[in-house]
């Protein structure tokens, strides 16, 4: 009973294998015109940018401008500290990244006390002039922070896009490499990913407009570049309400079928904006992104419920686009594009085509090889590596995974790790055979005693690619999740599948001269 329950463990398991196999691996390999069913020709496998041609972009995170502005903000900070302790500065300034703060000298221990209070703020003293810069410390976390929230942030916009299995990763220090296989026009993700993305909602300063092309400079206001008809604003500095109060974002039409955007306010967000429009009706305030006025409409009446619409002179193309950068958010620091790389489906389907042909003359010499050596009982052993071939596909199409170049090299390796695993087996066998064992026993005793060889080499392997993987990137870890994949499709296969086939032959065709 014990050997009939593990007998029928073995073919259920065989079973569920190789229906499992062939259900995620067969729309891959062979629906090239899409005849399949959907439910069942979606389940493909994703290919990366070496193999279907695509766009790749190394960008340049400008942390030293995020720190700049931070400074300034801390500067605005200082400012105010030093009012609420009754101190008016003879002048406080942003030169060469470093705040300058000049007091009488009998303030400045009170300016000390104030620089003292922020551990992110170290300051040097001279006869009443303080030099205020951040700490090395706060520097390093600042910068490492910008460029996580930068990838994170460039990672949501892409995937608003909807492009195929993007790969988004930190390169070095201040770099970001962004892979986009299948995207052969990457203009629309320049444009994304280029945008800072900074909104905010100020009052346009009525009393200055008359003013506009006599001055330059204003008093608690700035001049910006304007809207579609090419008019400039002078806005006011003070921001009414930040874009980070925005919870959500999308593009639609007016009643004139016109396209806009339609936003929404988190509470804090909602409150200000109420308060400002109410304050404000029949004036104008500015949309502005990223230091240009996108819109001015008039306030015709308070608005409450923290929504709101943006007009323009938009495209449904562009009023979606607008919609994905504020949905994603704005990012914590200027991007630039420093290196863009165009692959052409030709040369990807170069790549596809070697990788095949490597893949099929792999596979069909070690299947030629079994055969020539082992005779009838290499076609078992031909059958599981075809098995194991489709095992790992499948996987692969189930993790979602990207096959990448690398990624088929690794499977080409597994290739003849899984004829290794059967020659140790076979070879087992005929030394038990040679013993005078019987030929069941001999089968049984030359799996048990082959595992222990094959657990041995291929564990050693799985734990390389282990540490390919979350030590490697990009095309790395491609190579070690198909390497660490068909590590365990051989084990799984050969210890299942060939030891049950074999077992099922010797039983039922033992007068058929079928010999290891």
């Amino acid at each position: 009973m014990a050997i009939m329950k593990k007998y029928s463990f073995k073919l259920i398991s065989s079973l569920a294998i190789i229906i499992f196999s062939i259900f995620f691996a067969f729309p891959s390999l062979f629906d090239k015109n899409n005849k399949l069913p959907n439910w069942w020709s979606k389940n493909k496998l994703k290919l990366g940018l070496d193999l279907q041609g695509g766009s790749q972009l190394l960008l340049q995170v400008e942390t030293e401008k995020a720190i700049i502005e931070k400074l300034l903000t801390q500067a605005e900070d200082i400012r105010t500290e030093l009012s609420e302790a009754n101190i008016q500065p003879e002048s406080l300034n942003l030169v060469s990244n470093s705040i300058i703060v000049k007091v009488n000298n009998g303030e400045i221990e009170k300016l000390k006390k104030i620089v003292n209070t922020n551990n992110q703020l170290e300051a040097k003293y001279d006869k009443g002039v303080a030099t205020i810069n951040f700490t090395e410390q706060f520097i390093r976390e600042f910068q490492s922070s910008v460029i996580l929230q930068s990838l994170e942030i460039i990672r949501k916009r892409v995937d608003e896009v909807g492009t195929n299995e993007p790969i988004i990763q930190v390169q070095g220090k201040q770099r970001v490499l962004v892979q986009l296989p299948g995207l052969e026009n990457p203009d629309r993700i320049k444009n994304l990913l280029g945008q800072t993305a900074k909104m905010n909602f100020r009052m346009v300063d009525e009393k200055s407009m008359s003013l506009l092309g006599e001055k330059k400079y204003f008093v608690g206001s700035e001049i910006l570049e304007g809207d579609e008809f090419g008019i400039n604003y002078i806005v006011k500095k003070r921001i009414g309400v930040s874009g980070d109060n925005l919870v959500d974002a999308n593009a639609s039409v007016d009643q004139f079928n016109r396209p806009i955007v339609s936003i929404r306010f988190d509470g804090i967000g909602s409150r200000k904006f109420a308060d400002l429009t109410a304050k404000n009706v029949g004036k104008r305030f500015a949309i502005v992104l990223d230091k240009k006025v996108i819109s001015a409409p008039v306030i015709r009446e308070a608005i409450p419920s923290g929504s709101a619409q943006i007009s323009g002179n938009f495209s449904f193309d562009s009023a979606n686009d607008l919609a994905i950068l504020l949905r994603a958010g704005s990012l914590p620091a200027p991007i630039s594009i420093i290196e863009e790389r165009t692959v052409g489906p030709s040369l990807g389907q170069d790549s596809i085509n070697a990788g095949v042909i490597s893949v099929v003359i792999a596979l069909s010499l070690v299947l030629i090889y079994m055969l020539l050596i082992y005779g009838k009982i290499g076609l078992i052993a031909n059958f599981v590596l075809v098995i194991n071939f489709l095992f790992i596909i499948a996987w692969l199409v189930l993790l979602q995974a990207t096959l990448t170049l690398p990624g088929i090299a690794g499977i080409a390796l597994t290739v003849g790790m899984a004829v290794d695993a059967n020659v140790l087996v076979f070879e087992r066998i005929r030394e038990e055979k040679i013993l005078g064992r019987s030929k069941i026993s001999s089968i049984n005793t030359g799996f048990d005693q082959a595992l222990r060889a094959i657990l041995d080499a291929n564990v050693t392997t799985l734990i390389a690619a282990l540490i390919l993987f979350f030590l490697g990137s990009g095309p790395i870890r491609g190579f070690s999740i198909t390497l660490g994949l068909g590590v365990v499709s051989t084990i799984l296969c050969t210890m299942i599948i060939s030891r049950l086939l074999i077992n099922y032959f010797y039983t039922h065709n033992s007068n058929r001269g079928i010999e290891i």
